[in-house]
């Protein structure tokens, strides 16, 4: 059984005790959330498409941690101009699991 559901924006394919790592989230380190934004559940072979959500399904999930990315270099230059910027970003991420899928 899988779901795709919504979190913060974007479209996730989800399925029970699956580790996901999401934008960050304004939520306590082992608080649970529910969504309720679940677009697609998909029960052995068994589809229920919402339009656009599917009424009364939920998704809860507990929070594990708060992590940031990898690195990203942003560097730009000019040739001959003498001009150059280094910058570096890195992302911030919530770590969720997933507990339980109702449709």
């Amino acid at each position: 059984m899988y779901a795709i559901v919504e979190i913060a924006g974007q479209q996730f394919k989800v399925q029970k005790d699956q580790k996901v790592y999401v934008h960050r989230l304004a939520a306590e380190v082992g608080s649970k959330l529910t969504f309720d934004r679940i677009l697609l559940i998909d029960n052995d072979g068994q589809i229920n498409v919402g339009a656009p959500a599917i009424e009364g399904a939920i998704i809860t999930a507990e929070v594990n941690d708060h992590v940031k990315s990898d690195k990203v270099i942003v560097f730009k230059k000019k040739r001959r101009k003498g001009y150059k910027k280094r910058n570096g970003h890195r992302q911030q991420f919530t770590s969720i699991t997933i507990k339980t899928i109702k449709a």
